[in-house]
């Protein structure tokens, strides 16, 4: 369960998801289900998980000089926390 919640993912756009106080974005392991992502949510931080979307983000390609590469490609988790649940990642 430790292995499934890598990281809070803190941007201005996660930062307007979150501003009413009902969701949640984190970084999750690619091969993690919803499932899995809920209850590794609940156990972790005590909190009632109303509903799991998730999105697989592409990697991008970036270029440096004449040095080509890409991004790390990962799954991120947008979760709704239930009625009277709060999660305060400041």
């Amino acid at each position: 369960m430790k292995d499934i919640i890598i990281a809070p993912i803190i941007t201005e756009k996660s930062a307007g998801i979150q501003a009413d106080g009902k969701k949640v974005v984190f970084k999750v392991a690619k091969d993690a289900n919803k499932v899995q992502i809920r209850q590794a949510v609940e156990e972790a931080f005590g909190v009632k998980v109303k509903d799991v979307n998730t999105i697989n983000v592409r990697p991008k390609k970036k270029r440096v000089g004449r040095y080509t590469g890409t991004t790390k490609a990962y799954k991120k988790a947008i979760i709704t926390l239930a009625e009277g649940s709060t999660l305060d990642l400041s």
